[in-house]
């Protein structure tokens, strides 16, 4: 838990104040059964109502005094567990971010979301708990041990008996807790995971009709939840009544040793109602103790999987150098030999010995079977991940060398799924440029063919985008996404996939659009349809990871035997030997 060490630097100072006020709380409270004792051996015995009067006051001012105390403790651990839990909340949300995508890959989404919520929330409410609960019990039960010694030591010999036995109780209730509570955790994760995965699917579920499908799903995991629960809640449910039954025989012993002291004299009556009350305390407190420990036991499973997170190191190494400006380098790309495969055990390599230079200003298709390594291809440029073997190089510097924010400032990705979020068009375009101007954002939108359907809304750019986009088509935020991509004016720009659900008159439009708009800009585009791709400068064809070949569409025509067989598959034409097709006019 050194993450941890942070927080305690900074809210040391606030804590030790709250705590200050709760023992002069805890303070108080020792105080009343004493004077309760006087007020009835001395003041009740001896019928002095004078006595009783003065000392009632006392307990009056002490009440007041503790009843001030607690309320400051009280607004204190308020402060500052709120703030702690919505500093630590923000900083797991800064080292979820900062993580690259091979340690992201590590952790389950449905998990990162449960510990980001309901972890940060579990160690949030032990802080609060330790300024209310965790520091007031021991002092209650060390003081009532001590001042309940100091009033009668015949008396104090039941505790010397009591208290060891609830200390067991409670470390045996800790040790067998804590994987109990851990377990809770993980099935907790997997509730959240079948919420996201059919919230993210609803139309797919809808569509196919597996409702009862996803219910039994649901049904299943929330079981294992509620199973689980169960076993630690039915565990925590024998450790209080054992506790509280321990205590109690320890007060009916009191009471008997007691009234045999009162028949002899030596005891007091008062003496008798004050252990009483302290034994009450004890109980209390020691009843607070085992609660504590119960929360402890959920926020010691929590700060460890938040821990997970913390410790997690990052698998690529941040440079804070840019991109050296060079007219002959802006928007050159080379791939020297890049190999890539994901940590998955037993997992083939996805890139295999990639070499390919693409020229400042070059248009370039990439083109292969699903499963080929495009997507993965193009996503080592941004440097979403790295390259296991070779060197992948933007304007001839190798990206491992420069900072990623440097990078990716200079690239426009849209990727395969587009993401829109919540808030205006005008706001999701600007995403590609923070100060873009509505001006800029106009132009963006009609070379990506979007501002017709945009100006057909009531609110235009103003129109609210839904949760994920759902109040636009597919191909609608395609022309979205592209348009945030174009705002930005990058030096390089990939488009993977990004025209799929669009019909092919309006992806003619664009990509018509796009010539004027991408002069001098390295343009890369990732699709299936070959016609997306037959006026570019190159077209390079990927199967099973390797490149199989690279040039234009009549020079792969004749020479590359795979995208031969992807021709044939699309446009439906034969191709002779000197790659010319039957039917020219079908190109």
């Amino acid at each position: 838990m050194s993450y941890l060490g942070k927080y305690i630097k900074k809210y040391w100072l606030s804590f030790s104040i709250a705590v200050f006020f709760l023992t002069l709380e805890a303070i108080c409270d020792l105080l009343q059964p004493t004077i309760i004792a006087k007020v009835i051996d001395e003041g009740v015995a001896h019928n002095d109502i004078h006595y009783v009067l003065k000392m009632g006051g006392v307990m009056l001012l002490v009440t007041a005094f503790g009843a001030v105390a607690a309320s400051t403790r009280s607004i204190l651990a308020s402060i500052v567990s709120q703030n702690f839990g919505a500093e630590l909340r923000s900083d797991l949300y800064k080292k979820i971010q900062s993580l690259a995508f091979k340690n992201l890959d590590q952790f389950d989404r449905a998990s990162l979301i449960t510990r980001l919520t309901n972890d940060v929330t579990q160690v949030q409410i032990f802080v609060n708990g330790l300024m209310r609960i965790f520091v007031k019990a021991p002092l209650l039960a060390l003081g009532g041990l001590v001042m309940a010694t100091r009033l009668n030591l015949q008396l104090s010999v039941v505790l010397a008996v009591v208290v060891p036995l609830v200390a067991i109780l409670i470390i045996i209730n800790l040790r067998l807790g804590f994987p109990l509570f851990s377990k809770v955790q993980q099935a907790l994760d997997g509730v959240n995971l079948v919420m996201r995965e059919y919230l993210s699917g609803v139309r797919v579920v809808k569509a196919f009709n597996r409702f009862e499908v996803e219910i039994n799903k649901f049904t299943r995991v929330n079981d294992e939840f509620k199973s689980r629960s169960i076993a630690a809640s039915r565990l925590m449910s024998i450790f209080s009544p054992a506790i509280m039954l321990t205590v109690n025989l320890g007060i009916v012993v009191v009471i008997w040793i007691g009234g045999l002291g009162v028949d002899n004299g030596s005891i007091q009556v008062g003496h008798i109602v004050a252990f009483i009350n302290y034994m009450t305390q004890i109980l209390t407190s020691l009843m607070m103790i085992t609660m504590v420990f119960n929360m402890f036991v959920r926020a010691k499973a929590s700060a460890g999987r938040i821990g997970d997170v913390f410790s997690e190191e990052s698998k690529q190494t941040w440079s804070k150098n840019t991109l050296a400006q060079s007219g002959t380098q802006t928007g050159r790309i080379d791939f020297e030999h890049v190999s890539f495969s994901y940590e998955t055990e037993g997992a083939e390599p996805v890139l295999k010995d990639i070499s390919l230079t693409i020229l400042p200003g070059e248009t370039v298709g990439i083109i292969g079977s699903t499963g080929s390594g495009k997507s993965t291809l193009v996503g080592l440029i941004p440097r979403f991940y790295d390259a296991t073997s070779g060197t992948v190089k933007v304007g001839g510097v190798d990206v491992a060398t420069v900072s990623p924010r440097a990078l990716r400032k200079k690239i426009a990705f849209v990727p395969q799924k587009n993401t829109l979020f919540t808030g205006s068009v005008a706001e999701n375009i600007r995403w590609g440029k923070e100060n873009a101007t509505q001006e800029e954002i106009v132009e963006a939108a009609r070379i990506a063919g979007a501002h017709k359907f945009i100006s057909a809304t009531p609110e235009g750019y103003g129109t609210a985008i839904g949760q994920g986009g759902v109040n636009f088509s597919g191909g609608q935020k395609q022309r979205l996404a592209i348009a945030r991509a174009l705002v930005k004016k990058p030096e390089i720009l990939i488009l993977d996939d990004s025209t799929s659900a669009v019909d092919v008159n309006t992806e003619a439009k664009i990509k018509q659009a796009l010539k004027q708009y991408a002069k001098g800009l390295t343009c890369i585009i990732i699709a299936q349809r070959i016609t997306s791709m037959l006026d570019a400068d190159k077209i390079v064809v990927l199967d099973h990871g390797e490149i199989a070949g690279v040039g234009t569409h009549q020079e792969l025509l004749k020479n590359c035997r795979v995208y031969q067989e992807i021709y044939r598959s699309q446009i439906g034409k034969e191709v002779s030997v000197d790659g010319e097709n039957n039917h020219t006019a079908a190109e």
